[in-house]
């Protein structure tokens, strides 16, 4: 659905994309991430045939975004960061004035103005004026206007910027559904690690104009993970501070390295293990007769792999 290739976007002597290569699929949603001035706005312009590239190519929905723009704008949805609204109006006359301009007959535009200001969850503010929204309103009607001509593909430059975090959840969960009931490919730009993780497929850490790494959360915390000891936590019952009781009855578990707890949560005991041997530890505990609240073992965010990406300031030492 987005093919870039070689995309290099340079002004003057500054490289602002280097050298892109990205292919997201039909119905992904792909998480773009870095943090501000990576170049992930360009990119995007690029992609819509706004920003001519220096050099590579760009094909969305097939179509060459350089050499045929107007194409890919019919067929591609975009919400940047600051949606802006004729403020005077109300939020269905914003959504029938763009189906205006995308010569969708009056009546088709007013059921699906209709449709949409419902699925978005706001049915009942359809009449008030868009200058009374809230930001969150606001980027729900974003979805809406560019929604009304039903394109193939939707890119979403920071949409959850400036939202409180209850509005934030909601909008995510309403662009996951959007995405799976209408087949959506989705492209969403944003620095927000923690919250584009909730609803991506795949992503790509994008810092300075490069893409440093590609994949799931779990093939990117594999990659960079790999090798360290794998790190499971235990909830211990009871009174006191069960560290003692559980490294003696780990003691004699193949593959257990180290046995600690913080003393701020003593009933939480952290095993480093060289392999997965969280059932012969949860045989273990249980078998010494503590009682055990739950077990888990510790998966890596975003952040986590993206501050490993980075540190000491420099760049992880692991190709794309």
């Amino acid at each position: 659905m987005i093919q870039l290739t070689n995309l290099t976007k340079m002004y003057g002597d500054f490289t602002a994309v280097n050298n892109l290569s990205l292919s997201i699929s039909p119905g992904e949603i792909f998480g773009l991430l870095g943090p501000n001035g990576a170049g992930k706005s360009t990119t995007i312009l690029m992609m819509l045939g706004l920003a001519e590239p220096t050099s590579g190519k760009v094909r969305v929905c097939g179509v060459d975004s350089t050499r045929q723009p107007l194409l890919v704008k019919r067929r591609v949805g975009y919400l940047p960061d600051d949606v802006g609204f004729y403020e005077d109006r109300t939020g269905l006359e914003n959504l029938l004035y763009t189906a205006e301009l995308n010569r969708i007959p009056p009546a088709e535009a007013r059921r699906r103005a209709r449709e949409l200001l419902e699925r978005i969850g706001l049915k009942e503010a359809a009449e008030k004026r868009a200058g009374t929204y809230s930001r969150g309103m606001r980027q729900r009607l974003g979805l809406a206007d560019v929604l009304m001509k039903k394109p193939e593909a939707i890119i979403l430059d920071e949409p959850t910027l400036g939202i409180d975090p209850e509005g934030v959840r909601e909008l995510l969960q309403l662009i996951r559904s959007l995405s799976r009931d209408e087949g959506l490919t989705v492209l969403l730009s944003s620095h927000q690690l923690h919250q584009v993780q909730q609803i991506c497929d795949r992503v790509g850490l994008f810092v300075r104009g490069s893409l440093l790494a590609l994949g799931t959360v779990e093939e990117l915390s594999a990659q960079l993970f790999a090798g360290e000891p794998l790190v499971v936590e235990a909830e211990i019952g009871g009174d006191g501070s069960p560290l003692a009781a559980v490294t003696e009855a780990l003691a004699s578990v193949d593959g257990v390295l180290q046995v600690v707890s913080a003393a701020e949560q003593p009933q939480l005991v952290t095993v480093s293990c060289s392999r997965d041997v969280t059932a012969s530890i949860a045989r273990a505990i249980v078998g010494a007769g503590m009682e055990l609240l739950s077990l888990s073992k510790k998966r890596y965010g975003l952040d986590e792999i993206y501050h490993r990406y980075f540190e000491g300031g420099k760049r992880h030492d692991r190709a794309v």
